[in-house]
């Protein structure tokens, strides 16, 4: 079925053993446009820290009672690696997250999780925290090879908070504005943006597929798209108060064959 991104904000996430707070934000892959992990603001427990959780470790979802279950306890969270959230993730802290769940490396392979297509069900990570010991980061980092494009570290990986509101640019110019993600939850792959079309007072909002998009400015916050603005007003129109938004899609294109180079001009 498919949901929007903007949806998943405020839902609870549910350990083995307990609750461990709400999703305040996603982050996902511009590569192969899939949600590779959700932001969860814990409360009290943890002392208010923002932790991340990977679909791999989703066993169930509750759309109505806004409920996401997993299949970790709270002390395999307590004991993962520290993230900034304020900063794009990087590749180091990203193996060190997949080493201390025993999760494959989704980059590691063709398929929108590395070696597979979906993301349930995982056996890779026990619930018990002392089956599943974690690394450090320096462990890691004098382990592994890091296989990212920049210096930084930075793999593709943004807010997906952050690029909601992003200026959308045709091949002719200014067209709108991102307005949501809609995504897959069976492999939880990007399958469309919504677009809020500018000169709609309305806010009329239409469906554009990754496919289309040539490219992302983020220090200007814009969106490239290898269409025209009239080709980018007549896509399929997106109702968000649709619970099911399969009848309002286009026919489904071939996800994630995006090649890196057309991204590499736009990442600096």
């Amino acid at each position: 079925m498919r949901h929007s991104v903007k949806s998943l904000f405020g839902f609870t996430m549910g350990a083995t053993d307990g609750d461990l707070g709400e999703v305040t934000d996603v982050y996902f892959d511009d590569q192969r446009w899939t949600l590779r992990y959700m932001v969860v603001a814990t409360g009290r427990w943890l002392h208010g820290r923002k932790v991340l959780i990977s679909p791999l470790s989703v066993s169930g979802i509750s759309w109505d009672d806004g409920v996401i279950d997993l299949s970790i306890s709270q002390q395999q969270v307590r004991d993962s690696p520290g993230i900034d959230t304020d900063r794009p993730v990087s590749r180091q802290h990203e193996i060190a997250f997949h080493n201390h769940y025993g999760y494959p490396n989704y980059w590691e392979g063709s398929n929108p999780w590395g070696l597979g297509t979906y993301t349930l069900p995982w056996v890779g990570a026990s619930p018990d925290a002392a089956l599943s010991p974690p690394q450090s980061f320096d462990e890691v980092v004098r382990r592994r090879r890091f296989d990212c494009d920049h210096p930084t570290g930075d793999c593709h990986l943004r807010s997906g908070k952050q690029v909601i509101g992003y200026e959308v640019m045709a091949t002719d110019g200014p067209v709108g504005t991102v307005g949501d993600f809609v995504f897959d939850d069976s492999n939880w792959a990007i399958r469309h943006a919504s677009v809020t079309i500018r000169r709609w007072l309305y806010g009329r909002q239409v469906l554009l597929p990754p496919e289309s998009i040539a490219g992302v400015s983020w220090p200007e916050h814009e969106v490239y798209v290898d269409l025209a603005r009239e080709a980018v007003e007549a896509l399929p129109e997106y109702d968000p108060g649709l619970p099911e938004l399969t009848e309002q899609e286009a026919p489904d294109d071939d996800h994630g064959r995006r090649t890196p180079d057309r991204w590499s001009a736009e990442r600096t």
